[in-house]
């Protein structure tokens, strides 16, 4: 689960991390009223959407101008127009894709006097199975191009669970920064806050870009973007109340009613499968046989006859799907019950794009006796490169 910008900062103002003041706004009234309450000159007017990259973003309205989804107020008179041209209006990043997403909130941030731009995030290492603390002296916008053709300034440093962080952790994480004096402490006292934040809130990602000097010497976080294990939300309803569902895939949050694991994909053949490792590899094969998986979905080891049926209704919702490839390997999971959610499914949708089935393990005769006798145009496979091939076959035929 992802926060916004202004929700991570408060988060921040919990665990001592030094970040601008600024408040939220949802109109361009309430975007005014926050930048009175600040004291000036300049002020900042940011996007708050899911998707990084607002900066370089572009909006698609005309009537939005010419800037990005962060811009820099000098005058009140300045923050009412942004805040007109930015809230309803659609903002387009490299992370948000063509489609890009509505800006609905705005967060108006004192402005700071910046003298270097720096990089640093935190995440769950699962390599090392420890919090990783990724770290460089060229933060800001272009952090993706460094990456690429400088991974050399790039530092990694993991911290040992058993012993949780220490000063030298912090020493490291300022040196790596080229920070120098009594920036090397502050960086400690940033970094051990930080580590208390991401354990105590199981995050799976903290970013902040930029972290910046400013121009007196501090250290102050000017960006926060926050991602949580949503398996260790039952443990944080303080976290859980700053969902944002309109910044969320619909087909996904439909899904997480019926404790689905969906993900949607830009290809055209719909997977149903039972277990995350199988249908990473039913999508790896339809990609071997020359077509696109349309989305991810594990309707997990107990499915029902009705979650089956829910799940057959999440992906033909997505008019990409021009053909369903249906994967099961029965061990909890028995094939008759899939069978039988697969022909009611069928049964009650009117399916008229191919369906292909491959049925194996417990009660898998009985399943596909279910998918014979039912009178459907129902495909049958006999293994997993079968079923790809089928269903690759059949798009290609109906081209």
């Amino acid at each position: 689960m992802n926060i916004h910008e202004y929700q991570a900062k408060e988060l921040y103002r919990q665990y001592g991390v030094p970040t601008p003041n600024g408040f939220p706004a949802f109109t361009v009234e309430e975007a005014v009223a926050a930048a009175k309450k600040l004291p000036g000159p300049v002020w900042v007017v940011k996007a708050q959407i899911h998707a990084g990259g607002r900066g370089k973003g572009k909006f698609k309205e005309p009537s939005a101008g010419e800037k990005g989804g962060v811009r820099l107020a000098k005058s009140l008179e300045e923050v009412e127009t942004f805040a007109r041209e930015m809230l309803g209006k659609t903002l387009v990043t490299v992370q948000t894709g063509p489609a890009g997403r509505v800006v609905n909130r705005l967060y108006i941030e004192d402005g700071s006097a910046i003298e270097r731009e720096l990089y640093l995030s935190a995440l769950v290492d699962r390599a090392t199975s420890r919090v990783a603390f990724i770290v460089s002296e060229a933060g800001g916008m272009n952090i993706e191009d460094v990456a690429h053709d400088t991974p050399e300034k790039i530092h990694t440093l993991t911290i040992d669970p058993a012993t949780g962080y220490q000063p030298f952790h912090g020493r490291k994480v300022a040196f790596a920064l080229g920070l120098k004096g009594d920036q090397v402490k502050a960086c400690g006292n940033l970094v051990e806050n930080l580590f208390r934040m991401v354990v105590e809130k199981d995050m799976s990602l903290l970013e902040i870009n930029p972290l910046v000097v400013t121009k007196d010497g501090k250290l102050i976080c000017l960006d926060g973007k926050m991602n949580f294990d949503s398996n260790a939300l039952y443990r944080h309803p303080e976290i859980v109340a700053m969902r944002d569902i309109g910044e969320e895939d619909p087909a996904e949050i439909e899904a997480s009613k019926y404790d689905l694991a969906f993900v949607k994909l830009d290809g055209n053949i719909g997977c149903l499968v039972n277990g995350a490792g199988l249908a990473m590899a039913t999508m790896d094969i339809i990609k071997l046989y020359g077509a696109e998986p349309a989305n991810f979905l594990d309707v997990g080891g107990g499915a029902s006859k009705e979650k089956v049926q829910s799940a057959f209704k999440l992906i033909l919702e997505d008019p990409a799907v021009k053909g369903i490839l249906v994967n099961i390997f029965g061990g909890i999971m028995r094939c008759d019950i899939i069978a039988e959610g697969v022909v009611a499914a069928a049964r009650e949708m009117a399916i008229n794009v191919p369906l292909v089935v491959r049925l194996e393990g417990t009660n898998v005769d009985l399943g596909k006796k279910i998918l014979q006798e039912s009178g459907l145009k129902i495909i049958a496979a006999d293994d997993l490169a079968d079923a790809a091939r089928k269903i690759t076959d059949q798009l290609k035929a109906a081209a």
